[in-house]
This record gives structure tokens, sequence and C-alpha cells, in this order.
């Protein structure tokens, strides 16, 4: 049933300033209305949008901020109005909270590409005008439509990562049809949080993998663990020049600056770049897009249709995320970790056995 009142005290952990220090922080979750899920919060992905947002590096943050958008939790209250989810379902929060509704990325299910912008799930503002607050906190609340069923049988602590990193690399894979198209040749650049879920994706879509990485002892990740077809160090020439023009799709993952000249031949003509990482700039010879009708195409997070779809696949497919489970206590100290890329895939906050 829904709520008249505003819910009662959240205990979280927040940033103050642009240390980005986290800490202990008490606050009131907004009211659940007629269309809200309550959801408790049981695990919290950790991403590198934690770090940028937390330490102000756009210049826009509101203190004190409670990070985390990866969130995975079991309903504890819904709106007279939700028919979606009951008290006691398993669900997910991703990075975006509402949007009108009503434009037309809205009504096909792009939400994240709204007209009139999106609500993050942090930083973000709310309906009633207050700072929206992340999931390093206890519970959450947030109109259903914006809420993904996690099926009961795919573990709490790895769905997390599926609401971010997960949905952020199959959203341009499954754009460009590559999730139709066995036996073509994905490229994966970097082997982090988001890196390591395109390969997994690559490889359930039936195509040939390649990972390209700056860091040799990622080699034995890339190709064991996770089942690439071939690891190639980036900054070997000669094994970079093995490559030109033999992969139909490339997923640059690299948030550093990178050079993308060193890249782009690796493509077969009409072959395409989608970018989903954030390096402060893009430069490279034009020569390389026009000599071989090559493309660099952009992606953000999916639209709710989209995301509930990949969770749904990952479910059937068995395919999960690998992590590192922590207390929330060591969030800081992951933070550090974090920037350094001192992180071997994703890191999840275990909320419901250490926040208290």
């Amino acid at each position: 049933m829904s709520s008249e009142r505003k819910s009662d005290n959240c205990l979280g952990w927040a940033a103050r300033d642009e240390s980005g220090f986290l800490s202990p922080f008490n606050f009131e979750r907004r009211a659940v209305g007629d269309d809200d899920v309550s959801v408790k919060i049981t695990h919290c992905g950790i991403c590198y949008a934690d770090v940028f947002f937390t330490r102000n590096k756009i210049g826009t943050a509101k203190y004190p901020m409670v990070p985390g958008h990866e969130i995975v939790g079991i309903v504890k209250e819904v709106g007279a109005n939700v028919g979606k989810f009951k008290v006691g379902d398993h669900v997910g929060v991703g990075t975006y909270l509402n949007s009108c509704r009503d434009c037309e990325y809205c009504n096909e299910s792009l939400e994240v590409h709204c007209s009139k912008g999106i609500v993050m799930t942090f930083d973000g503002t709310d309906v009633d005008g207050t700072p929206t607050k992340g999931g390093y906190s206890e519970f959450i609340v947030a109109h259903e439509r914006y809420c993904y069923q996690i099926p009961e049988n795919y573990p709490m602590e790895l769905a997390a990562p599926l609401l971010c990193a997960g949905i952020t690399v199959y959203t341009p894979m499954v754009r460009h049809k590559m999730n139709t198209q066995p036996g073509k040749s994905l490229g994966v650049i970097g082997l982090g949080g988001l890196g390591h879920m395109a390969v997994k994706f690559g490889k359930a879509f039936g195509l040939k993998v390649t990972v390209l990485s700056t860091s040799m002892s990622k080699k034995d990740d890339a190709l064991t663990l996770l089942g690439a077809d071939r690891f190639v160090l980036s900054s070997d020439k000669e094994e970079m020049d093995a490559l030109e023009k033999s992969l139909d799709f490339i997923v640059d993952t690299a948030s550093g600056v990178h050079p993308f000249d060193s890249y782009m031949p690796l493509l077969k003509p009409g072959g395409i770049l989608a970018l989903v990482g954030a390096p402060s700039e893009v430069k490279l010879n034009p020569m390389s897009l026009i000599m071989g009708m090559r493309s660099i195409a952009g992606s953000a997070v999916g639209g709710t249709k989209m995301t509930q779809e990949m969770i749904n696949f990952c479910a059937e497919h068995k395919i999960y995320p690998e992590i590192e489970l922590i207390p929330i206590q060591y969030a800081n100290e992951a933070l550090e970790r974090l920037e350094k890329s001192d992180v071997k895939f994703r890191f999840v906050i275990d909320i419901a056995n250490s926040l208290n």
C-alpha cells in the first residue's frame, strides 16, 4: 500500500565535499507515492561515476552526496497503482529514476535520451525537489517504471553490476545487431568492469572476441577466465599490425586518453567502434574513418525495455559479472583503488550485511 508520510529515516554513506570522502549519514527518503516502489537495498555496485561525481569533477555536485547507481534489493512497500511488483520481489534500480514519460524517446522506451532530461539516481533532483541519493544506503524509493525485475535464481550480488556496466556495453552491441551475427569479430578495448562484460556478451552472441589491453597481466583473465579467443597487447606494433582489417566491431571501454589511430585500422571497411568509456578527448586522423568507411559511435546506458531484456538474457544464459564483494566500511579504499585502476572487474558493496 502507499504511504502518506515521508519514509523513515534512512542511513547511508555520503561525501560532504570535493574530497569525496564518505562517512555515515542519516537522511529522509521521500514519501512512497501511488506509482512508487520502496526497495530495501541488499547490494550496490561501485562505478567510476561514484568517484567522478563525489569529487565534483564536472562542478555540479550537491552535498551531502550519497553515490551508487547499481542497486539491487527487495521490495518492501508498493504504491496503490503499482502492478509490476509486489512486496518480496527482487528488483534492480539503475542510473536514472525518472524522465518526462511523454516525449518521443520515452514513448519508444529510450528514456535515457528523454528530451527533457533524466533524473539521475544520485546528484539529481527528485520529484519532491530534493537531491536524489543513491545506493550506498538502506533503501530507495523509485517509480515502478524505472525498476527492473531480477529473476529469483539470479544471485543478488552479481545482479548489481548489470544495472550500469552490463547495460552500457549490451546497448551498443544490440543496437548494431552484433547479437544476431554469430561468427563476426568483436574487439574489446580494456578489461575492467565494462570490458569483461563485453567479452561475456560477445561469447554469448557467438562472436570471435579479441581483447586489446595495455597490460599483459590481463592476458590470463581474458583467455582462461573469460574465454576470449585472442589477447593482444596494444603496445605491440607487430601484433596490432597483424590485426589490420580483421574486426567487425569494437567496444571501447577505456576511460584514459588513448590513441584512436592505433585502433581504427583494426576495423574492416564499414566497421564501427562504439565508445562507452569517457576519455577526456578523442583525437584521430580523419583518414582513419574516410578510407575505410569506418565510424565511431557513442553510447550510454539503455532504456528501460532494453535493460530488462539484458537482465533476462543474463539469467537465461547464466552470464555473471566477476566481482569483489566488500563491506561498506571499505568503500573509501575501494574508490581510491578504482581511480588507480587497481580492481579486477567490479566492486560490489554488501549493503545488507555491513550497513548498520
